[in-house]
């Protein structure tokens, strides 16, 4: 295999009946760390969310480590670096810190991380300046564009005014940002260890994300771009509500099933190391063909986009997540209208109505 696991230890690895093969199962605990492939150690924070944990990566890189991801600005994600520094890591220096893309659970601890090592910063160049002015945000009084986008999609006024009193929380969970950073960008190798990771990009869950591929035996830092078990948000916001990052997502998986090798092993930031990767850019791509066609069967009669949840989430949306579930069902719903598929009228209330456009008025 790719990852220089041995026929047999694929045997006894946990299988999950799509296709999927875990040679790793089992996470690491507090302060531990699991060698998945060669130079590479994989670790677990946790977070205070429903999505409980995020894994960062440790590539050997000649007298110390290239991190991979940091984690929540929180107390206890400190901790657990603390403890996997002087443990695992061995109190070796971290030679760079670098970040897949700025969703707080990757950059949260990159300024404390770079400040408390010395390493520089390695992003891409769109996630750094996107992080940058996010947390500009920090606070900052809500603008009365967003107020128009939510009410646009369906929120009451209760439901906007909490929006308003959250606004800027991305600085709560994200220590302040290096002022200067290392560009990465498509198509580049980063030299670690003496051994060549190219810098595969995606669009769609975030604006330039990076993945790292090892070619050289398959080893591939996946971030959030391709998860195991569950399917990135990928959402429509305030900043760009014409914006169609679906399609830029589907066009994403696409390419990377002609880029990665199927037989590689996906490093990723949620859940468990995994084989079988072409297999699951199938199914991430099937499932948002899936929602797509209940979202038209739906929109047989107008919908706001709150009104479309149950054609595209399989649990009730509750007020915590009702933000991400919003930008999504933006994001799918523009995504039919960019193709012709659906039209939008906005109301004297300033609220989006969506209906299906028939085949023949398409025509």
């Amino acid at each position: 295999m790719a990852d220089g696991v041995a026929p047999a230890e694929i045997d006894q690895a946990a299988r999950d009946g799509r296709g999927l093969t875990y040679p790793h199962p089992v996470p690491p605990g507090f302060g531990e760390a699991v060698a998945v492939a060669p130079g590479v150690l994989w670790m677990r924070l946790s977070m205070p969310i429903a999505l409980n944990h995020i894994n960062v990566y440790a590539v050997e890189d000649g007298e110390g480590w290239a991190v991979i991801d940091t984690g929540l600005n929180i107390p206890d994600s400190r901790d657990r670096w603390e403890a996997m520094l002087a443990g695992p890591l061995g109190g070796r220096p971290v030679t760079r810190v670098i970040c897949t893309h700025m969703h707080p659970d990757h950059i949260g601890l990159a300024g404390w991380l770079c400040e408390r090592t010395g390493a520089p910063l390695v992003m891409t160049r769109v996630e750094y300046v996107t992080a940058r002015m996010l947390l500009a945000d920090t606070g900052q009084p809500a603008p009365e564009a967003g107020a128009v986008h939510y009410r646009a999609a369906g929120w009451d006024e209760a439901q906007v005014e909490t929006w308003r009193r959250e606004y800027g929380q991305f600085g709560r969970a994200v220590s302040p940002m290096p002022a200067g950073y290392v560009r990465m960008r498509e198509g580049d190798r980063l030299s670690i260890g003496g051994q060549d990771w190219r810098v595969v990009v995606g669009e769609g869950h975030s604006p330039e994300h990076a993945c790292l591929w090892r070619e050289a035996d398959g080893v591939v830092l996946g971030g959030d771009q391709i998860l195991p078990r569950i399917s990135s948000n990928v959402s429509v916001w305030p900043t760009e509500p014409e914006a169609d990052p679906l399609g830029d997502w589907l066009d994403s998986l696409e390419r990377m099933k002609d880029v990665l090798p199927h037989d590689g092993l996906i490093l990723p930031s949620h859940g468990e190391p995994f084989h079988g990767v072409h297999t699951r850019l199938d199914a991430l791509i099937r499932g948002h063909e899936v929602s797509l066609k209940r979202l038209e069967k739906a929109l047989k009669t107008p919908k706001r986009a709150v009104d479309v949840f149950g054609a595209l989430f399989a649990r009730a949306v509750g007020d915590g997540v009702r933000g991400m579930a919003t930008g999504e069902a933006i994001a799918h719903l523009n995504y039919l209208l960019h193709r012709g598929r659906v039209s939008r009228v906005r109301d004297a209330d300033g609220v989006d109505w969506w209906t299906m456009i028939k085949r023949r008025e398409a025509a």
